[in-house]
């Protein structure tokens, strides 16, 4: 099957069944994407499919013929990191590391959809487990990566 992964067309032989995360992970070695609970529930495997946060460890690899699929990889360069990784950095979020690959494209997904959001905009997107309990220092950081000062609130929409 043929599929659009980071911009590039992939040719991968897999089962039609087989979940996008142990295609990326077992067929192409792109090891950012990682397996947490293999049943959509913690958000270690979110990738970006058109633009959308989605669970790559439920989802079959062949119903993503003709969308464009973006992993951790393509989500910044050493060079030019994305909004997001400086944020990351800047307010220290990661502790143990693991998740954050998968909070980091949910995130990218919500600030493509909603570049100004509030904390309820949040919480409703990133629904990502860290089990170290980075969950202030992740909003905090999706705030600075979308322009939204320190302790400023974003009114509501109507």
């Amino acid at each position: 099957m043929d599929l659009q992964i980071n911009g590039k067309l992939v040719q991968v032989d897999a089962d039609p069944a087989m979940p996008l995360l142990w295609v990326l992970r077992d067929l192409l070695n792109m090891t950012g994407t990682k397996f947490g609970c293999g049943v959509a529930a913690c958000g270690a495997c979110t990738v970006r499919v058109d633009g959308q946060a989605v669970r790559a460890c439920v989802t079959p690899a062949s119903t993503l013929a003709g969308k464009r699929i973006q992993t951790i990889e393509a989500l910044g360069t050493p060079g030019k990191p994305h909004a997001l990784q400086q944020a990351w950095i800047a307010e220290q979020v990661p502790q143990c590391g693991y998740c954050q690959s998968g909070m980091l494209m949910a995130a990218a997904a919500l600030l493509d959809k909603t570049p100004k959001p509030t904390d309820a905009d949040i919480d409703a997107a990133m629904t990502n487990i860290c089990r170290c309990g980075t969950y202030q220092r992740i909003r905090v950081a999706i705030k600075r990566a979308a322009g939204i000062p320190p302790g400023s609130a974003v009114k509501k929409r109507a």
